[in-house]
């Protein structure tokens, strides 16, 4: 899937959509932890990652955008680190002049208020004053995959950023999973409209009927009476 239909059907979606298709289709849901939000709010970004890992020098940034094709996110790793920003202005408007889609920083970025003048999305931890201190010898493989999180992530997934943070997922499953999120989106919002119409969510998922199973069968999950009825609000 090319990163311009990826963006188009991304667009009509969230990252929610796409865990719930996760869950739906057994694939792993690799969201980056809670504090990784975008630096201007409501800035969404898609694309295909190309990894990098930091070690106190911008140029593993630039070696990495030589590397990176149109659409392309940098995930910037560095470790999560809260003491120093590995990304300012200068590498955002090299990302952005090197065609990049946005970047993804398991770090802090400094150079806010330049960033959000510059429009390109980009995700982190947070923002310090002040850059790098030290310079430690550069990591093997450090263009070949980023950690961010628990997550190991490399060429061979995407990365998807909104307002609810960022997911990571399989490339080679995008069709099957964006196709399965367009069905959960539209099923929920079929139910937000017939509530607000006055039909409640417990009658239209037949919740009455849940809590009967229930007692004859403790064993039985919501999610598995949501399944049997088509609901969709778990997953």
């Amino acid at each position: 899937m090319d990163h311009q239909e990826l963006h188009k059907r991304f667009t009509a979606l969230t990252t929610a959509h796409l865990a719930d298709a996760c869950i739906r289709a057994g694939v792993p849901v690799r969201c980056a932890p809670a504090a990784l939000r975008a630096v201007t709010p409501g800035d969404r970004l898609a694309g295909r990652v190309a990894p990098a890992r930091h070690a106190g020098s911008v140029d593993v940034f630039l070696e990495a955008f030589e590397r990176a094709e149109p659409g392309d996110v940098l995930v910037a790793d560095n470790g999560g680190r809260l003491d120093e920003a590995c990304v300012g202005d200068l590498v955002v408007l090299e990302a952005r002049a090197a065609g990049l889609g946005g970047i993804v920083i398991w770090g802090l970025h400094r150079d806010t208020a330049d960033i959000q003048r510059i429009g390109l999305p980009v995700f982190s931890l947070g923002a310090l004053p002040t850059g790098p201190l030290r310079l430690d010898e550069r990591p093997p493989g450090a263009l070949e995959s980023a950690d961010v999180g628990e997550w190991t992530v490399g060429p061979g997934d995407l990365v998807l950023g909104d307002d609810d943070g960022v997911l990571f997922v399989p490339a080679g499953r995008a069709e099957e999973l964006l196709t399965l999120a367009e069905a959960i989106r539209d099923t929920e919002r079929r139910q937000a409209d017939r509530i607000r119409g006055g039909d409640t969510l417990r009658d239209q998922v037949r919740f009455g009927a849940f809590l009967s199973g229930r007692r004859q069968n403790p064993s039985l999950t919501f999610r598995d009476h949501l399944r049997a009825v088509g609901g969709a609000i778990e997953e």
